[in-house]
C-alpha cells in the first residue's frame, strides 16, 4: 500500500503492537515522514529501527 499525505494508518510494529501514524509526506531525498499520533513524534523511513508494516487506512484516516 502507498501511503497518502496526511492519511493516518494503523501500523503493526514487529512486536504485534498496533499504533496510529500520520503519513506526512516524502521529503526531497525520497524519505517518508511519519507522525505517531500517540506520542507526537515525528520520523523519517531511514530513522526505524525495526521492522512494520502498514495495515490498513485507519478507519477516521
Amino acid at each position: 500500500m502507498e501511503p497518502v499525505s496526511g492519511a493516518t494508518y494503523v501500523i503493526r510494529l514487529c512486536s504485534g503492537e498496533l499504533r496510529r501514524w500520520r503519513f506526512e509526506g516524502v521529503d526531497v531525498r525520497g524519505f517518508g515522514w511519519w507522525l505517531d499520533e500517540e506520542t507526537g513524534f515525528g520520523f523519517s523511513d531511514a530513522s526505524l529501527m525495526y521492522a512494520w508494516e502498514i495495515v490498513e487506512l485507519a478507519d477516521d484516516g
